[in-house]
């Protein structure tokens, strides 16, 4: 066990802090609820930010950028979705601020905006005011746009990278000349998101619909991809929204289908956020640290090296430094840790970072012609022969992938349940944790009330539903949907 956290079975809440503030991932910014992003974790976040908007260009989709200032009157014009934010804008009314003769800066009365503006919580209401103008026949559609931004949702209680004011993201907002097209639209990017969370992040999720107290304020459908962490809570990973015809309607965005009748567009929007780097830590992390999934590390390789004085430095850097290339030439991230400090320490901030593989040399090893390899998800050291370094690096950091993902598979199955009664669901949610899958009757009432007395909310409803002879497990009613219930951040 490290010295470097907190005890995670011991207070998880408090292990994962410490992991991201001491594994240079994130700390407090100077604003209450804001977070300063550290290099490393910045760097981990570019990559994955790299593999989504490859994939996301690759389905025809393209970049723009828009204002985070938003007219106080475009919220106005849907009013559902200017309920879901209004607890959380950030509005500016003054555009300066002046200094009076001890010094003390105050707000210049005299610069009170005429409107004012929002700091965007999400841009539907900016991207639909221009989309009117750029909108006007079916040759328009379909209009397929993304934007990388930070959005500030002024949040009461936060928690790094979870749940702070200021956030990083992606926002995609479409318009389609169909609602067959956009639901189409919401689908694709849903599955984008699962490739992105299991292919890359070996973070297995469960894929469906929300209810209508979850979904998206001002959607018509909202669907997502739901991950379990290791303390067994749920974390909402990405949401794809179908809007229908509601911001077109606010906005009067219409065109000419190819019969020149005017008709409103359909829309999507859909995101992901920096919140994915607060579930890579959460759901491989360890007592020692980071555990990071190879193809999303920012150092995939770290080689430390043992030496005494500058000869036998020297004597490694020979040894090992053609292996070293060969690997930078096959694009592996690598890095030499060259360093003064004693190897236990090198050993112990490589292991917090979760640099998936550690490479340790000394001059028994280059007697025998070999390395020490150091696997993180397993945390097991193996002697290898120096002529096939090479190969066996990039053959495990295959392996490691795969191992984090079963490994989180696993623990997903293991933590859901099937519970046969009101009771028995009670008692597993506060004993156990973890999802439980059961029959739900539909009602905004039962869902309330489970969400009353268990703090448990519905997470999902899976495409896949098997529902013959399922009963509601509050009301007991003929269920309507099969479900999966758990506490969430």
């Amino acid at each position: 066990m490290s010295k470097n956290t907190t005890i995670q079975k011991e207070n998880f809440s408090s292990w994962y802090t410490d992991i991201v503030t001491k594994a240079g991932l994130a700390d407090y910014g100077p604003v209450k609820g804001t977070m300063v992003i550290m290099p490393y974790g910045f760097e981990l976040w570019d990559l994955v930010k790299n593999v989504l908007d490859k994939m996301i260009k690759e389905t025809g989709h393209v970049n723009a950028y828009f204002p985070i200032f938003i007219p106080k009157s475009y919220l106005a014009k849907e009013a559902e979705h200017i309920d879901g934010f209004a607890k959380e804008c950030a509005v500016v009314t003054h555009t300066r601020l002046k200094s009076d003769h001890n010094g003390d800066i105050n707000v210049d009365p005299s610069s009170r905006l005429e409107e004012e503006v929002i700091v965007r919580p999400t841009s539907e209401t900016i991207i639909w005011s221009m989309y009117k103008k750029w909108i006007q026949s079916y040759r328009d559609l379909p209009l397929l746009i993304n934007q990388w931004a930070n959005v500030v949702r002024w949040e009461m209680r936060t928690r790094l990278f979870l749940r702070t004011s200021e956030f990083l993201w992606q926002e995609g907002h479409t318009a389609h000349a169909t609602a067959e097209e956009a639901e189409e639209e919401t689908l694709k990017i849903l599955d984008l998101y699962k490739c992105l969370a299991e292919d890359y992040l070996a973070m297995p999720v469960l894929t469906g619909l929300k209810t209508e107290a979850e979904k998206f304020a001002g959607a018509k459908k909202t669907y997502c991809i739901e991950a379990m962490m290791g303390d067994k809570k749920a974390l909402q990973a990405g949401t794809s929204h179908n809007l229908g015809q509601n911001f077109a309607k606010a906005f009067g965005v219409t065109f000419q289908n190819d019969k020149n009748e005017e008709e409103l567009v359909f829309a999507t929007s859909w995101g992901v956020s920096t919140r994915l780097v607060g579930a890579i830590i959460m759901t491989h992390g360890d007592e020692n640290g980071l555990r990071l999934p190879p193809k999303i590390a920012p150092i995939q390789v770290v080689v430390v090296p043992i030496f005494k004085d500058e000869d036998q430095k020297k004597a490694i850097k020979s040894f090992i430094m053609n292996q070293i290339q060969d690997l930078k030439n096959e694009n592996i991230r690598i890095y030499e840790d060259w360093s003064d400090r004693r190897p236990g320490s090198k050993f112990n901030h490589w292991e917090l970072k979760g640099v998936p593989i550690r490479i340790e040399i000394g001059q028994r090893d280059i007697l025998n012609e070999e390395l020490v390899l150091y696997r993180r998800d397993k945390n097991e050291k193996s002697n290898i022969k120096i002529d096939d370094f090479v190969n066996i690096v990039k053959k495990t950091l295959r392996d490691i992938q795969t191992n984090l993902f079963l490994e989180a598979k696993n623990f997903q199955v293991k933590n859901t349940h099937n519970v046969k009664n009101f009771d028995e669901f009670k008692t597993v949610i506060e004993n156990e944790g973890g999802f439980i899958k059961c029959g739900w009757d539909g009602t905004s009432e039962t869902e309330s009330r489970i969400k009353e007395l268990t703090k448990a909310t519905i997470r999902v409803i899976p495409f896949e539903q098997d529902i013959d002879q399922l009963k509601c497990i509050y009301s007991n009613k003929k269920a309507k949907y099969e479900v999966i219930f758990a506490k969430a951040y």
